[in-house]
């Protein structure tokens, strides 16, 4: 093994051990060495390429490694409830390894599970900007929230644009004023201004700005479909523009022609009536839609169904 590999735990390499983990990727050996001396840490790298991990390795390293335990020790903010959920599946792999509390807490968190929450407060508290806004004040959830000793924002270039990257600037300082010092780890896949987005995190402190080249290029084209004689207005039994006609085939042959597909749109309503079209094109059932209206259980399900194969496609608003 590599040497930052081999300064982990024992526990922690038997972990990545069962992961098949023996060799790091670049971000992981950038980053892993920086995160263990305890600096901040904006890592700036390709979609999968390991971010996730170089932040929590290090870091859940350090935890297990405590002997005194109290409150909430680690925050994983995400700015997506979907985003939210996939964490809360790949963090149960390590908590179940290393003996951690993990839960998650957004919007769609019951009433009841956040009774228990504040009453046994997880190790580690997977959440969004705004509900770490709305446990600040909480007399329970605040007085655990003190403990907090690290802080790991994932997808900041999507909050760094936005009223909610103020959001989140604001309530990291007011967690400060009662946890004290704790260390950032950013996580992004591009970011316009690494300093901007450093001061965003950790304001007028010290942060260290890692960024990894990806390994591999990436295509994109801008597609016009052309229209053809059989793109009529009533094509597959709905009424729709020639032009609607040629894009729904052309949407429909990349999902037919890709394991997997998501296709976004601006709003609800046409999440809904492209994923009825393209149901109707294909004439099988193996397309899902997902929007904030849906309720939390149907979200998860599509989700998992997306993960598993039984879907090939999503048509999906912001919510995703």
């Amino acid at each position: 093994m590599e040497q930052a590999l081999e300064e982990l735990s024992a526990v922690m390499r038997s972990a990545l051990e069962e992961l098949g983990i023996t060799r790091l990727t670049p971000p992981q050996e950038a980053a892993i060495p920086a995160i263990r001396q305890g600096e901040n840490v904006l890592l700036i790298a390709p979609t999968g390429s390991g971010k996730t991990e170089a932040a929590l390795i290090p870091i859940l390293d350090k935890y297990i490694g405590q002997k005194r335990r109290r409150g909430i020790s680690i925050l994983y903010i995400t700015p997506l409830r979907a985003l939210n959920r996939d964490m809360l599946r790949r963090l149960t792999w390590w908590a179940e390894r290393l003996k951690l509390d993990v839960e998650i807490r957004h919007g769609d968190t019951s009433s009841y599970l956040r009774r228990v929450q504040a009453r046994y407060p997880p190790d580690l508290l997977i959440t969004t900007p705004e509900t770490l806004q709305a446990m600040l004040p909480s007399k329970r959830m605040g007085r655990h929230l003190r403990h907090v000793r690290w802080v790991i924002v994932d997808e900041v270039h999507s909050l760094a644009v936005s009223k909610r990257g103020i959001q989140l600037s604001i309530g990291l300082q007011r967690l400060r004023r009662g946890a004290g010092d704790f260390q950032v780890i950013g996580l992004s896949a591009t970011v316009g201004s690494p300093r901007k987005v450093g001061r965003l995190l950790v304001g007028e402190g010290n942060i260290r700005v890692i960024k990894c080249k990806p390994q591999k290029p990436f295509e994109f084209r801008i597609v016009y479909p052309e229209v053809t004689s059989r793109d009529r207005g009533d094509a597959f039994g709905l009424a729709v523009r020639p032009e609607s006609a040629a894009r729904l085939k052309y949407i429909r042959k990349l999902i037919d022609s890709h394991e997997r597909v998501l296709t976004f749109v601006n709003c609800r309503e046409y999440a809904e009536m492209l994923g009825s079209r393209l149901k109707v094109l294909a004439e099988r059932d193996d397309i899902g839609v997902h929007h904030s209206s849906l309720s939390r259980e149907s979200r998860t399900e599509i989700e998992s169904d997306f993960k598993s194969g039984k879907l090939r496609g999503i048509v999906c608003t912001s919510s995703l």
